[in-house]
């Protein structure tokens, strides 16, 4: 490496195992480490000093700092008294330990929630780690379905609109937002051959999405008709074909 002309000691490690395991063999593992030297270890330790010193305090850094130096001041029996405080008042160290006994007190609220072990699905306060979709359950023709909220399109309106009404429909306890102008799924389907006509054979649904923003939902889990699942327990209430084409936008994350 003394031709490269760079302050790095460069050395190779080869692990080569071989491992015979039903008849075939495995090679494993080439590794490259890079050691540094001493003056290039102060040098790129450089940068974070500069930006630790040129960085701004916090209120609470900038008065324990101040505290801090008020004690030692006392100690070299420099402290002029009166600068003392006429009360005494709760040092940021004493915060700090405050601060610290209330976390070793702190306990996490169970994830497992009464709705869980219930198999409640009216209540959000469920799968606590995970993406709840409402379901609703629908008439079309004379079946009735659990399907996504939707609402039948009216000249005049846009597709957001639509879906605007859809939400004010049936969340009407609910505060939700949508999202963009644009859907972010389609999925068409025939009717029932009950309802179906040579000019009206089926229907094409566009799906918007909404996230909620309503804290009170107790109005909404007294509704029997209403279910909150997650993306696996959809398949218990949705047709498969319908399930098939939801799933291909709908992401659990």
């Amino acid at each position: 490496t003394a031709g490269l002309g760079a302050p790095w000691v460069f050395l190779s490690a080869l692990c080569a195992v071989c491992c015979l395991h039903q008849g075939s063999w495995v090679l494993v593992v080439l590794l490259l480490v890079s050691l540094i030297e001493a003056p290039a270890v102060k040098f790129s330790a450089l940068p974070f000093k500069i930006e630790l010193e040129k960085s701004h305090y916090s209120d609470h850094e900038i008065r324990r700092l101040e505290e801090e130096e008020r004690v030692r001041r006392r100690r070299e029996s420099s402290f002029d008294d009166d600068e003392a405080p006429s009360k005494t008042l709760v040092m940021a160290q004493d915060l700090e330990e405050k601060w610290e006994q209330k976390l070793l007190r702190f306990k996490a609220a169970p994830r497992i929630t009464d709705a869980d072990k219930n198999n409640n699905r009216t209540s959000l306060n469920r799968r606590l780690d995970s993406n709840l979709m409402l379901l609703v359950k629908q008439k079309i023709g004379n079946q009735e379905l659990w399907l996504l909220p939707q609402v039948e399109w009216q000249p005049g309106e846009t597709l957001r609109s639509t879906a605007e009404r859809a939400m004010a429909t049936f969340l009407d306890h609910i505060q939700a937002k949508i999202l963009g102008n644009a859907p972010f799924g389609i999925y068409k389907y025939k009717f029932p051959r009950a309802i179906r006509t040579e000019d009206n054979v089926g229907a094409k649904v566009f799906f918007f999405k909404a996230f909620l923003q309503s804290s009170d939902l107790s109005q909404a889990e007294l509704k029997e008709d209403y279910l909150w699942v997650t993306k696996d327990e959809l398949g218990d209430y949705l047709k498969l074909e319908y399930l098939k084409k939801v799933n291909r936008f709908l992401l659990d994350l």
